[in-house]
């Protein structure tokens, strides 16, 4: 049960409140922020808490036991707070989020409403939605393992073991064609073979957001050229001639590691498991792959 403050309370009580919202934020590199839906800044626990942010905050959900609760704050993107490339390097993934309700007239009357961490983010022009997630969602992460046929390791990581700096692995382009606002072509003296890239990373060599990477939808040759698709545009829109780095992606599959990359020791699935199919299946005389024989 949640105890509110005997002046809050009071405030509350007496029908005429004058009351708002706060938000402190803080990031994955350790930066704090304070954003407030009052008109002018507040300020306790040594953050400030901007006004004229243009953030607003849905109601919030919240359920009994460990169902996962929630809310939405919505505004706009902002220079010296909230960055479109921040958010496009990943510095709010994850970051956690505290709300509150003061009496702006009195800031000692202050109740913490939620803790939670951001989740999905989504953009739309020159405004942001974010997704406030309750601290049950992490009771809804995979811990351990995974049994699964697929391989649950990320390419080039410690239990993966392959060398992603290998020029056959990691290869700079220069764009040449622009086919959309996320998708682009380049030629290059290597030959790739078609969705080689999908499934790998697109990161920019040097220029506006250098440090922006971000994964590869799809990669199809067309002629001469290769067409590389991401899920969605870049923060600062790519320029003909601009430099980029593709590294090759994998789709998890055990045939993709073993003919792609060779690489079918470490393979951290478990490929011959059978299917759900399989397991509700029932025996047929003559049927092949019943003979007591290894699994190929």
């Amino acid at each position: 049960m949640r105890t509110i403050p005997p002046a809050l309370a009071a405030e509350l009580a007496s029908g005429a409140t004058t009351l708002c919202r706060c938000w402190k934020a803080i990031r994955r590199d350790g930066t704090i922020l304070g954003f407030t839906d009052h008109d002018r800044d507040l300020s306790f626990s040594a953050v400030i808490f901007q006004a004229q942010s243009g953030l607003e905050a849905t109601e919030a959900e919240a359920s009994l036991g460990l169902a996962v609760g929630g809310a939405e704050i919505t505004g706009a993107l902002m220079a010296d707070a909230i960055r479109e490339e921040d958010i496009a390097a990943g510095l709010w993934d994850f970051a956690t989020v505290e709300t509150w309700l003061v009496d702006w007239r009195d800031v000692t009357r202050r109740l913490l409403l939620d803790t939670g961490h951001i989740g999905e983010i989504r953009r739309e022009g020159e405004r942001f939605t974010a997704e406030v997630r309750s601290l049950a969602h992490v009771f809804d992460q995979v811990q351990g393992r995974r049994y699964e046929a697929q391989c649950d390791a990320a390419l080039g990581d410690a239990r993966c073991g392959l060398d992603l700096s290998l020029p056959s692995r990691r290869t700079g382009i220069t764009v040449v064609i622009l086919t959309g606002p996320a998708s682009f072509s380049f030629v290059s003296q290597t030959s790739f073979a078609a969705g080689v890239f999908t499934g790998g990373m697109v990161a920019r060599t040097a220029g506006a957001s250098s440090s922006w990477n971000a994964p590869v939808m799809g990669h199809v040759r067309i002629g001469s050229h290769d067409q590389i698709t991401l899920w969605a545009p870049p923060p600062s829109p790519l320029i003909v001639g601009q430099q980029l780095t593709l590294t090759v992606g994998c789709n998890k599959h055990f045939a993709t590691c073993r003919d792609r990359f060779g690489n079918a020791a470490r393979f951290q699935g478990f490929p011959h498991i059978p299917g759900n199919d399989f397991a509700m299946s029932y025996v047929r005389q003559g049927e092949a792959g019943l003979d007591g024989g290894p699994l190929k």
